[in-house]
């Protein structure tokens, strides 16, 4: 495995070592300071998805926890894009860290990325629901969250644990979006959640797919969940077909979310950009 490349983009646009080293971005994550942060990675090698609203949401994300910020974008670009030639990785996902105590040293962090495979499209995913484990700001994307999710123990096989409220809802997963086909209508909670980048997508390409209300599922809905799904910005959409043990809809990728799927990766397609 090639080690994670890691570099600080000074206020003056150079870009410095690290003072430590990691094989992937998970083993860098416990060397980063407390602040905000965004996940992306690259299509067709420098190509990206919609980076300029992951960054609004880390500016958004930076006024909700008290932290000065005002991204340089055109610097942030270049110096993503210097790190990915530096890399030669056929496809990278990278992390932009701000510090909450130093705002203007921003943090990058990348490593080599293989999107999901068609077998694990093909059959979907288990999850597994989490109950009591809550992000202490929902809207906004703070490192204490990813430090503090990497402390939850899945059951083997499960690839996503989803967060649930009090009241029963199912809010979303550890790393992306959730949603339910549910009575005809796509389900997924319209508050109390970070507001996903791929999300946006699925808002913009579902309701000609099914109507899509921004409304929780519950626990009590999943016997009756004809389908489900999560999003998220590397991993597209993924068909979910079991969540804590009980099989969704008929225990396969159902006809709607791969509808969604495919408009969704239409949409990517034909809105890619370069750095």
């Amino acid at each position: 495995m090639s080690p994670c490349l890691i570099r600080i983009l000074t206020p003056d646009g150079r870009l410095e070592p690290a003072a430590y080293t990691a094989e992937s971005l998970a083993e860098a994550l416990p060397h980063e300071p407390d602040g905000i942060y965004t996940i992306a990675s690259t299509f067709q090698r420098t190509r990206a998805l919609k980076l300029d609203a992951h960054l609004d949401r880390m500016e958004d994300s930076a006024r909700r926890e008290g932290i000065p910020l005002r991204l340089d974008r055109a610097r942030l670009r270049a110096a993503l894009r210097q790190m990915i030639e530096e890399a030669g990785h056929a496809e990278s996902r990278f992390r932009i860290t701000v510090p909450r105590a130093q705002p203007d040293h921003v943090i990058l962090s990348l490593e080599s990325f293989t999107p999901p495979g068609p077998e694990l499209i093909a059959q979907g995913v288990r999850c597994a629901t989490v109950p009591g484990l809550a992000r202490r700001n929902p809207e906004a994307k703070t490192s204490d969250w990813a430090h503090n999710r990497r402390q939850a123990a899945l059951p083997p096989g499960v690839y996503e644990g989803l967060l649930v409220s009090a009241d029963g809802s199912i809010l979303e997963g550890f790393s992306s979006n959730f949603y339910a086909v549910l009575d005809g209508a796509l389900r997924t909670a319209g508050a109390g959640v970070l507001p996903g980048v791929a999300q946006q997508i699925v808002f913009e390409v579902a309701p000609a797919v099914l109507p899509v209300q921004r409304e929780a599922a519950r626990l009590a809905d999943i016997p009756r969940m004809a389908e489900a799904f999560l999003t998220s910005s590397s991993r597209g959409v993924i068909p979910i077909v079991e969540i804590d043990g009980q099989p969704i809809g008929s225990g396969a990728p159902g006809p709607h979310t791969q509808a969604i799927r495919a408009r969704y990766n239409a949409w990517v397609d034909s809105h890619l950009e370069e750095l």
